[in-house]
């Protein structure tokens, strides 16, 4: 059953959806990309609507969602990047639209078998984050653990990873000299 205040709320969110295209379409710098930032920020504000203070401006409070998930979305990026890049992993990271394109076929065969090496609970979640590029929430979901049990597979996973490139390019320099 709705309620005046649910129905207000619900007419003030759609009449606002113009304005947060606009804004991701800035930030993201096309259209599929926008949409889903859009969405992700509905989907956000909802969960969180406990936050919102009835009477406050709705539209700054959903721009400020919107941004807030961009910069998330740069930032987790970037690290994935620097972390794939820093192992060696890919020669050429695919564009952010273009999570199919990344695979353990583009990882260089000491990246593999280190990854490989792992146990398979925290090389499934190494994979399902750095490679797939899910979101910690989602691999947790998936696997049906807790967010802190993805977060700490993870920060191990990629620890183990670092170290055993770097044991490798260590020995490798260590021949040649």
């Amino acid at each position: 059953m709705s309620t005046p205040a649910a129905n207000t709320f619900a007419l003030e969110l759609l009449n606002t959806i113009p304005s947060l295209n606009a804004s991701a379409r800035r930030f993201c710098g096309n259209q599929p990309d926008a949409q889903d930032l859009v969405q992700d920020t509905i989907a956000r504000a909802l969960s969180h609507l406990h936050q919102f203070e009835p009477g406050t401006n709705l539209r700054a409070w959903l721009q400020r969602i919107l941004f807030h998930l961009f910069v998330s979305r740069r930032r987790r990026a970037a690290l994935e990047r620097s972390s794939l890049a820093h192992f060696g992993a890919v020669n050429d990271y695919p564009p952010c639209g273009d999570p199919a394109a990344v695979g353990t076929s583009m990882l260089s065969p000491r990246l593999k078998a280190a990854l490989d090496a792992l146990p398979s609970r925290i090389a499934q979640i190494v994979r399902r984050v750095d490679i797939d590029e899910l979101s910690y929430r989602e691999v947790a979901e998936e696997m049906n653990i807790p967010i802190g049990t993805v977060m700490s597979r993870l920060s191990r996973g990629r620890r183990r990873l670092a170290l055993a490139v770097a044991d490798d390019s260590q020995r490798v320099r260590a021949q040649a000299a």
